[in-house]
């Protein structure tokens, strides 16, 4: 049985769309703690919390990283006949962003875990080391978008140099690109929206055309 990686592709991306559809609405739902005031209200909430917050992070981070992976080797196969060193670095950025969105989410549930046990013997320690843990998850995969940027940018361009993609679709992959890349700025954290939102769109569009199309030749 021949496995098709551009319909795996296909079905990654879609994926990946949902996980941040999942994303965007556990955390204005039932992970909302944006009405808690203070450090230990806040550990308090997410304590209250706990399984929730393990299953976003698992879905949100650790299986969107593990899908990505997948999604980054079906696109250099479509793509690296066109352009095939812009490809090679695209997918090298493609795959460091899927580990590091990995090690984020595995940071946050080991460190989460941690920090609610130990915030009912000392509060002042549970929230040092909260704080550490939020600062390092944040740094590696939720703080800026600048890798995962990269990564639809130089895809994009690939795309648009090697007509391996609507052109349509790379232009909307410059776009969000670019966006994820100004991220790393913190004048422009209002920009981490605007990526999230356009890779809802970018996933769905692109896991569309890769399930549309017949198997590429590589």
């Amino acid at each position: 049985m021949t496995i098709d990686l551009q319909k795996l592709g296909g079905i990654a991306a879609l994926i990946e769309a949902a996980l941040y559809v999942t994303g965007f609405v556990l955390f204005m739902t039932v992970l909302d703690s944006s009405g808690y005031e203070g450090y230990a209200q806040k550990i308090s909430f997410l304590a209250a919390n706990q399984f929730a917050s393990f299953i976003a992070y698992l879905l949100i981070y650790v299986v969107f990283g593990l899908v990505l992976v997948v999604l980054a080797l079906a696109l250099h196969a479509r793509l690296k006949n066109g352009s095939p060193a812009i490809m090679q670095t695209a997918t090298a950025f493609g795959l460091i962003w899927a580990g590091l969105v990995i090690a984020s989410g595995m940071i946050a549930n080991v460190g989460n875990s941690a920090v609610v046990g130990l915030f009912s013997e000392n509060q002042d320690l549970a929230v040092s080391l909260w704080l550490a843990i939020l600062t390092v998850q944040e740094a590696l995969g939720g703080g800026n978008e600048i890798v995962g940027g990269l990564w639809v940018l130089l895809l994009s361009w690939a795309a648009l140099r090697g007509s391996g993609l609507p052109k349509v679709l790379n232009y909307l992959g410059v776009l969000v690109g670019l966006a994820g890349i100004l991220t790393v700025v913190p004048a422009f954290d209002v920009l981490m929206d605007v990526f999230g939102l356009g890779q809802i769109v970018w996933f769905a569009w692109l896991g569309i055309v890769m399930l549309g199309e017949r198997p590429i030749a590589t």
